[in-house]
């Protein structure tokens, strides 16, 4: 049976400054990450890629890319944070990420891209570090508020990004763009450094080296609903991974605009982020009152309903309206599947399990931009839409078949 702290690590210091400081920190750092979406395909162009398939494929692999190694690296700096803090991981991945956007404003070759992404995939993960650290400082009868305001973050980041990255994109040039991401993430950085408390306390160590008490890591993982909990997270970073490299391209198919593509593209890619950042807070509470499980599984079925008719598109104005919708579905997701995760793990262990779940969705991360761009590239970009669509309907069907099981996916409190 899972079992749940039901308050924070430290009654010392307040959960709510730190949720508020890490929302602003995480806000700029997602801002900063996407603000390159709308146009990595046309800095491509600038590169060497002239061709559509040639954009498609290395939008693709440079996307995948950093997510290919980050399935390597989280489930390390999961551990390390579970043995030495978690703010420290928190501040390792925005400073670096903060070093690896600024260097990417001089490349010029695709492959630099290429091999910043790995270093990017390697040494950052602030929405797992900051998760873990929220996590483990909010009372659970809390959890799903904290948790949605942290997804609110990591959405309106993710809107307010694109369209200002393809705004200044379009005024200012792709590189000072590069330069302006990278100070997002610094600027984060230093509000962490200095508003963020944490009163961490190293677990005992037993003598196989683990944890003196609580349940292995192991059981914890393999768990019936930990497991649907990571075909969650899978189906919908693959889902977003497959599309967002590719709705540029789609967007100028779309239209006979020439001038403005970079910022209708971010406008595009932008709205989800809107819709999902105001349904975030409003579904994670909802969900304290009703039960997570019943969230999760209708916001994740709808997700896969709306992907399909975005094949059918015939103007980028319908493209909008309909990413707006997938974006209100979309933001009662990763809310309540990270506050199920949190309630089936101890406080001891939540940063190895966050880590290792990092880990399953940077795999998706990295199997959605490759799959979709040679999709793309081979059959039609329409298709994307289909194969993602039915991939999160698979997946909503999967934790509606372990809930029927009897799996216990909401956990108790420790007394």
């Amino acid at each position: 049976m899972a079992v749940v702290e039901s308050s924070a690590d430290s009654t010392n210091i307040s959960w709510k400054r730190n949720l508020y400081a890490l929302w602003i920190a995480q806000l700029l750092t997602i801002v900063g990450f996407s603000l390159r979406a709308p146009f990595l395909p046309f800095f491509l162009d600038d590169l060497g890629a002239n061709t559509f398939a040639s954009q498609a494929i290395w939008s693709g692999v440079i996307n995948a890319g950093g997510a290919l190694v980050m399935a390597v690296s989280a489930p390390v700096w999961g551990i390390i944070a579970d043995r030495f803090g978690r703010k420290p991981m928190v501040l390792r991945a925005m400073f670096f990420g903060a070093f690896t956007i600024g260097l990417m404003s001089l490349a010029t070759n695709p492959w630099h891209l290429l091999i910043l992404r790995f270093f990017e995939g390697a040494f950052t993960g602030t929405v797992a570090a900051s998760t873990t650290l929220v996590a483990s400082t909010t009372p659970k009868r809390s959890m799903g508020f904290a948790l949605g305001m942290m997804q609110t973050a990591v959405f309106t980041g993710a809107s307010i990004g694109p369209l200002f990255g393809g705004l200044l994109a379009d005024y200012i040039g792709f590189r000072p763009t590069f330069i302006a991401a990278g100070s997002m993430l610094f600027i984060g950085g230093i509000i962490v450094l200095l508003l963020v408390h944490e009163d961490f306390t190293p677990p005992k160590r037993g003598k196989d080296g683990g944890a003196s008490n609580g349940p292995g890591l192991r059981t914890l993982l393999f768990g019936g609903a930990m497991i649907g909990m990571v075909a969650v997270m899978f189906a919908l970073r693959t889902s977003t991974s497959a599309i967002q490299p590719i709705m540029p391209l789609y967007v100028q198919q779309l239209t006979s605009a020439t001038g403005s593509i970079a910022t209708l593209s971010g406008l595009t890619l932008g709205v989800a982020g809107v819709t999902s950042a105001i349904a975030a807070v409003m579904l994670g509470r909802l969900a304290d009152r009703i039960g997570h499980k019943v969230i999760l599984i209708s916001s994740t079925v709808a997700v896969g309903l709306l992907y399909l008719p975005m094949a059918i598109a015939q103007s980028p104005f319908q493209l909008i309206v309909m990413n707006g919708l997938l974006g209100v579905a979309a933001g009662g997701v990763m809310p309540s599947a990270n506050a199920i995760v949190a309630n089936l793990t101890p406080s001891q262990r939540r940063g190895a399990v966050y880590g290792f779940l990092a880990a399953a969705t940077s795999v998706g991360g990295f199997v959605g931009p490759l799959g979709g761009a040679g999709l793309a590239a081979a059959v039609d970009i329409r298709y994307v839409f289909v194969v993602t669509g039915l991939l999160m309907l698979l997946a909503g069907l999967w934790v509606f078949h372990i809930i029927r099981s009897g799996a216990d996916i909401e956990g108790v409190e420790e007394d």
